[in-house]
């Protein structure tokens, strides 16, 4: 186990011999590393934390700590990572509170850029990149393969949808829809599939073709949600595939609305 002498380790944490442990960093004594970790130096975790394996973590990090809520009275609460994320400089994740789900939850191969912020019993799936600055408030849910630009703060209680793509500097009040892109550039409306992101996640022209066209009836045109939902519905009837499905659903989901 390489553990510099100047990090100061709680006789509680778990961390393998695989793990590296540098310069002036503090592991809380219920934090458990998983296999190959590495937190470069100045790193700070906290709470009822754990790791997968292979997370590098970089200078300043402050992962698992305290929530920015003032109803917490430090209750047992934690946050949990999953494998191969890379959480750079000055990045800071609260645990969850008791009000919530009690967890900070991360998934796996997320690219978390500098000075990112992910508040309270926040969710973030698989596959993720938040953009340097990006801002998540408590009880945002991120799904799988979603871009967060630079400096766009997200509202709490939003969802951003799986494979959406958020623009830099983008303000997010209402769920943002999976698959589109949407951009402060646009007056803060999602205005078009995420084509380029889909097809480096290997979506087939079939199904490229299908959700532009559910998208379309989601974004253009004069149509509510409701109407959009009927031609989507239609869709589905005349047999459009499992994405086309999901988008229907997200949409009906929402409880705050959706960028349109």
């Amino acid at each position: 186990m390489s553990i510099h002498p100047t990090a100061i380790v709680s006789p509680g944490a778990v961390i393998p011999e695989s793990c590296t442990v540098g310069p002036y960093c503090t592991v809380g004594q219920h934090v458990v590393l998983g296999e190959a970790c590495e937190l470069v130096s100045h790193v700070v975790l906290d709470g009822h934390t754990t790791f997968g394996a292979r997370n590098k973590i970089y200078p300043f990090a402050c992962l698992g700590v305290a929530p920015q809520d003032l109803k917490y009275a430090g209750e047992p609460t934690g946050a949990t990572f999953g494998d191969d994320n890379t959480i750079r400089e000055c990045v800071t994740i609260s645990r969850g509170t008791a009000a919530g789900s009690g967890i900070t939850r991360i998934g796996s191969g997320c690219l978390i850029m500098a000075y990112v912020h992910v508040g309270h019993d926040s969710s973030i799936g698989n596959g993720c990149i938040l953009a340097n600055a990006a801002t998540l408030a408590g009880h945002v849910v991120v799904e799988d393969f979603a871009t967060v630009g630079a400096l766009c703060p997200v509202h709490q209680f939003c969802r951003i949808g799986r494979y959406s793509f958020i623009g830099g500097g983008t303000t997010i009040t209402q769920d943002v829809l999976p698959y589109s892109l949407t951009c402060a550039e646009r007056n803060n409306h999602a205005y078009g599939l995420n084509k380029v992101g889909l097809q480096r996640r290997g979506f087939t022209a079939e199904q490229l073709r299908e959700l532009g066209t559910a998208m379309r009836a989601l974004t253009g045109g004069k149509r509510n949600a409701t109407q959009a939902l009927e031609v989507i519905h239609e869709m589905l009837a005349q047999g459009s595939g499992e994405h086309v499905r999901y988008l229907a659903e997200f949409v009906e989901a929402s409880q705050r609305g959706a960028i349109r």
